[in-house]
């Protein structure tokens, strides 16, 4: 019995026989090799990518730097701004809530824009290196905007904490604050790792809005290459998907050991 592949390669091989020549090119023409339909993209095209892997992965590290700097910042004002809207009262407290409603009801890229163009903010000098005005518009941008939302997160895990752990710290002679120090805030850093996993790979994604001030991150780097050559569009942005996976998926497990070492045993606080 034939081999029923054969016999197809024959009968199209015959059909495209009969067809009439258009403009002196054949308009159908078999080889008898299999075509690489795995292959996404054109071998020329990723030669390009790969060339110019490097301009690529200095705007990965500047993407890495942007949101390290800018989650600590977020961390550094978001934490204290979540204890006091637990904690305080009067005027401090109102001004906080306030001013994370309007942080978090603003669009990040008005934020950057006016970071950078209204505020104005200056070139650092740090000597052995230099920030430049783009990068610390950036940083204060993107993290003002996660202080905004971690203090959320904070808020949240301070208020899980039972109220019964305050007043035992209390009872042992602690002072209010000390019991909040000792007692409430250790419990609570722990409890807050999930949600400041997903805030970690939020502000990773966010920083690709920077290009709106012109500073040179992973994406923007990304784009002036594609503008260079059009026809690898394509494989530029499959190449920064991947690094973008890389990131987050490389981040989202770190934290998630860090969730797992450091979680509450089951009935140890309510």
């Amino acid at each position: 019995m034939s081999d029923p592949g054969t016999l197809a390669l024959a009968a199209a091989a015959s059909v495209a026989a009969d067809l009439p020549a258009a403009d002196g090119l054949a308009t159908l023409a078999f080889v008898g090799e299999t075509a690489d339909w795995w292959f996404i993209g054109e071998p020329v095209d990723w030669e390009f990518v790969f060339s110019n892997a490097d301009y690529l992965g200095i705007g990965a590290l500047l993407t890495v730097g942007l949101t390290i700097a800018s989650i600590l910042l977020g961390f550094v004002v978001g934490f204290p701004a979540g204890a006091v809207e637990v904690y305080g009262d009067g005027l401090l407290e109102r001004v906080v809530s306030a001013v994370g409603i309007v942080l978090r009801g603003t669009p990040i890229v008005v934020i950057l824009i006016v970071m950078y163009f209204v505020v104005g903010v200056p070139q650092i000098n740090l000597g052995i290196v230099s920030i430049s005005s783009a990068m610390t518009a950036g940083i204060l941008g993107l993290g003002l905007r996660s202080a905004a939302y971690q203090s959320q997160i904070f808020r949240a895990t301070l208020s899980s904490v039972d109220d019964g752990q305050l007043e035992a710290g209390r009872s042992i002679g602690l002072s209010r604050f000390e019991a909040v120090r000792y007692v409430v805030v250790p419990q609570a850093l722990r409890r807050s790792i999930p949600g400041f996993q997903n805030e970690f790979t939020i502000v990773l994604k966010d920083t690709s809005i920077v290009f709106a001030i012109g500073l040179a991150e992973l994406l923007t780097r990304g784009y002036d290459l594609f503008s260079e050559q059009t026809t690898a569009v394509l494989e530029v942005i499959l190449f920064i998907s991947a690094i973008y996976f890389v990131l987050t998926f490389t981040t989202n497990r770190a934290l998630d050991y860090l969730g797992d070492h450091y979680a509450i045993p089951e009935g140890e606080s309510a």
